[in-house]
């Protein structure tokens, strides 16, 4: 954790160095995962969560910029109305920007996440939670876009694919649908 957050750390000030001051940008950000677990023969159902965390985004030029948050993500996947499978993320999302306007941009770039807790909860016969044994690593790949509602006011849609499986019996990965709103500091 401590060499991906200086890893982090050196990227941004490489970045930053090849950018003026006035063409970054900062803000928080929340919103609504639709999230679901692909993969195994359970017959799994959405899970209507939530994300919350901050953003950095670097200009590089009147159209491209990159794109870098921090965010606390609840995923996972509701199976068979009975227990909810739920994997919360510290979550590290890279994104390259391409502004078609001023106002609406495409997105896409990695996301790296850890695990912060993995548990079953059931929902109607009283067993208390219990761990899911996840794996404490996944790597996703994001699409989507933006539209800045102001200078300040920002709306994002955004798919994020797992890469790496959650875990290995069986073979299954996350699948996160996110809409979220933000407000820009600066």
């Amino acid at each position: 954790m401590k060499k991906l957050i200086i890893l982090s750390i050196i990227t941004l000030l490489g970045l930053s160095s090849k950018i003026n001051a006035q063409d970054v940008s900062y803000g928080l950000k929340t919103g609504l995962n639709i999230a679901n677990v692909i993969g195994g023969d359970a017959d799994r159902n959405n899970l209507f969560t939530f994300h919350a965390g901050g953003f950095v985004e670097f200009g590089v030029n009147e159209k491209f910029s990159i794109q870098q948050e921090i965010l606390f993500s609840r995923q996972g996947s509701e199976i068979d109305n009975s227990q909810e499978v739920r994997l919360d993320y510290l979550a590290f999302p890279i994104l390259a920007k391409y502004y078609l306007t001023d106002y609406i941009s495409i997105e896409a770039g990695p996301q790296i996440s850890f695990l912060v807790e993995d548990k079953v909860v059931y929902n109607e016969n009283g067993y208390p939670p219990s761990e899911l044994d996840a794996n404490s690593f996944d790597l996703g790949l994001n699409i989507g876009f933006g539209y800045n509602i102001s200078s300040r006011l920002l709306a994002q849609m955004r798919y994020n694919y797992g890469i790496t499986t959650i875990s290995e019996n069986p073979d299954s990965n996350n699948s996160v649908f996110q809409i979220s709103v933000g407000y820009k500091f600066k």
